[in-house]
C-alpha cells in the first residue's frame, strides 16, 4: 500500500484531515470528483471577482484555536454579512433587529419592540408547537413570519412551513439594537483569494486526485491505502442499502453585469412565496477592492426536489431520516478500516468553523492509528 490514508473528499473537512496526517508523518491520497477542490465552499475567479460556486460562504467564529488554524492558509478581509430581505419590494435588515421592527411596525425604541413582539406571540404559546409555523408564531409573532420567514422557508424546503416539523427553527434571534450584523462571532471574514486557494495551500505536499470518483474506482483506490477517511454522503457509500437519505437542491444561475454595484449589498433574501429564487448573491461586495472595474456577477439560488445522483445540499432531518442515518451509521461502524466525517458523512449541516473544528477531533481520535 501506498498511502497510510485514503481521504475521499478535497472540502474543508478532508483537507484539515489530510493536513494533520501529513504534518504527522503519515502518507496521504486525497481524492475529489470534481475538478477542484473547496467542496462547496470552492470559489471561482470571474471579471477578477471569487465567485462563490455553490452560495455564499463567510467564515465566522468564536473558537480562538479554529480561527488561528484557518489563518496559517489564508488572510482574511474584514467582511461583515449584513443581509437584506425584500418582500415584494419592501426591504428589511436581517437578523431581526431594532432596523427591521422599525421598519415593519415604526417603533422606535427597545422596549416599543419587545411590547409588540410579546402581544404578537402571547397567544401561540399556549401549547407546545407542532410544526414550523406554529413554532415560528411562538417565537416572532404574524408578522415577522407571513412577510419574513413563510414564503422563504416554503420555497426553501418545498413544503408549507405548516407541514415542516418544528425542530428547524428551534430559535430565531431577536435583537433589540440597531446592529445589521447578521453573527455575533468575534471572528468574521472571508479570504482575499478565495476558499479554494485556502484549501488548496492547506493540501500542499499532499497527493491530490481530481475528476476522480471513488464509489467508481473502490477496488483499485482502496488497495492504495491502509485506511480510509470518507466524507461523501454516506447512504451512498453503502449503495443506498436502506434507501437515500432525502436532501434538499440548490440550482445556481450566474450573470455578469455592466456596473459595479447592482444591489448595494452581498445578500438580498427574497422572502414572499412567489419570486422563484431564494436570494440573489453579488459576489463582488464579499471584497469589493477587487474585480474589474464596471463589472459586477451575481447568483441566483433556486431551491429545487433533490433526486440520487444530484448534488446534495441541505440534509431533511426529520424524525424519519435521522433514524435512516443511524442505521448507516451503525453499518459504517462495522467497517474498522473507514472513518466518516463532514456534513455528508455525518448527514447534517454545520457551518465552516464546526466542519474545522470536527475534522481536527477526528484527527486527534485518529491518531493512535499513526
Amino acid at each position: 500500500m501506498k498511502y497510510d490514508w485514503l481521504i475521499v473528499g478535497a472540502g474543508l473537512f478532508g483537507a484539515v484531515f489530510a493536513r494533520e496526517a501529513t504534518d504527522a508523518g503519515k502518507r496521504c491520497l486525497v481524492v475529489d470528483r470534481r475538478p477542484n477542490v473547496g467542496g462547496n465552499a470552492h470559489t471561482e475567479e470571474r471579471e477578477g471577482i471569487q465567485i462563490h460556486r455553490y452560495g455564499p460562504h463567510i467564515f465566522h467564529t468564536d473558537d480562538e484555536a479554529v480561527w488561528k488554524y484557518v489563518n496559517r492558509f489564508a488572510e482574511f478581509n474584514d467582511f461583515i454579512h449584513a443581509p437584506i430581505a425584500n418582500h415584494k419590494g419592501e426591504l428589511y435588515n436581517l437578523p431581526f433587529n431594532m432596523n427591521t421592527f422599525s421598519k415593519l411596525w415604526g417603533v422606535t425604541t427597545p422596549a416599543e419592540a419587545r411590547a409588540k413582539i410579546e402581544a404578537q406571540t402571547a397567544p401561540h404559546r399556549k401549547k407546545a408547537p407542532e410544526n414550523l409555523e406554529e413554532q415560528a408564531l411562538a417565537l416572532v409573532g404574524r408578522d415577522i413570519y407571513e412577510k419574513l420567514i413563510e414564503g422563504y422557508t416554503k420555497k426553501q424546503w418545498g413544503r408549507p412551513c405548516a407541514e415542516l416539523p418544528a425542530f428547524i427553527i428551534k430559535r430565531l434571534p431577536l435583537r433589540f439594537t440597531f446592529d445589521n450584523n447578521y453573527f455575533d462571532h468575534p471572528h468574521q471574514g472571508i479570504p482575499e483569494d478565495g476558499y479554494t486557494e485556502m484549501v488548496a495551500r492547506m493540501l500542499e505536499g499532499v497527493d491530490v486526485e481530481l475528476n476522480a470518483d471513488f464509489l467508481k474506482d473502490r477496488a483499485r483506490l482502496r488497495r492504495s491505502a491502509a485506511r480510509v477517511l470518507f466524507t461523501g454522503p454516506i447512504d451512498e457509500y453503502h449503495a443506498y442499502r436502506f434507501g437515500a437519505l432525502a436532501y434538499r437542491g440548490l440550482r445556481f444561475e450566474t450573470e455578469v453585469f455592466d456596473t459595479d454595484n447592482l444591489q448595494g449589498v452581498a445578500t438580498v433574501n427574497y422572502t414572499d412565496a412567489e419570486t422563484p429564487f431564494t436570494r440573489i448573491v453579488e459576489h463582488r461586495h464579499f471584497n469589493p477592492k477587487k474585480g474589474n472595474p464596471g463589472r459586477t456577477a451575481i447568483t441566483r439560488e433556486y431551491p429545487e426536489e433533490w433526486k440520487p445522483g444530484a448534488e446534495p445540499h441541505y440534509p431533511v432531518n426529520d424524525a424519519a431520516n435521522n433514524a435512516l442515518y443511524e442505521k448507516y451509521k451503525a453499518l459504517a461502524e462495522k467497517d474498522p478500516g473507514v472513518a466518516f466525517g463532514g456534513r455528508l458523512g455525518s448527514y447534517r449541516y454545520s457551518d465552516m468553523d464546526k466542519i474545522v473544528a470536527e475534522a481536527l477531533r477526528c484527527a486527534r481520535a485518529e491518531s493512535s492509528w499513526w
